[in-house]
């Protein structure tokens, strides 16, 4: 039997999608830079919205950088906005105040893959088998 979706989910889903393309469109300031939202969790009284976002870059990033810090705080101060827009593509009675956080999730995957490769190593989790095992 299929999981049920509760409306949170769906209204998630929908700002997450709706931000995504709002913040790649109108948000024309230069401390922005790639941004992706991972995640939008809607509190059960839609009164808030916390939305996950990471920055595309070549180094590592950190809650602590700059880079985030200005691109978090340029979105903290478009919300009001992003929250006009968004009432104006949903149809929802109330459309939630907006947080913006930084998703460390992806620092914190990277971690574990690296301290997986130290214990393991390179080599494959599955034996190859040879070509001779395949012929007898």
């Amino acid at each position: 039997m299929p999981r049920e979706f509760s409306r949170l989910d769906r209204i998630g889903d929908q700002i997450q999608k709706e931000l995504s393309q709002l913040i790649m469109r109108e948000v024309k300031d230069p401390r922005v830079g790639m941004v992706t939202v991972n995640a939008v969790r809607v509190s059960k009284d839609l009164g808030y919205a916390d939305i996950y976002v990471s920055l595309l870059s070549t180094e590592e990033l950190t809650e602590e950088s700059g880079e985030v810090q200005d691109s978090l705080k340029v979105l903290r101060n478009a919300s009001g906005f992003l929250r006009g827009q968004l009432g104006r593509a949903m149809k929802l009675r109330v459309i939630p105040q907006l947080r913006f956080h930084f998703d460390t999730l992806q620092g914190q995957s990277r971690h574990i893959d690296s301290l997986i490769d130290q214990a393991v190593g390179k080599k494959p989790a599955v034996r190859q088998d040879d070509d001779n095992d395949q012929e007898s």
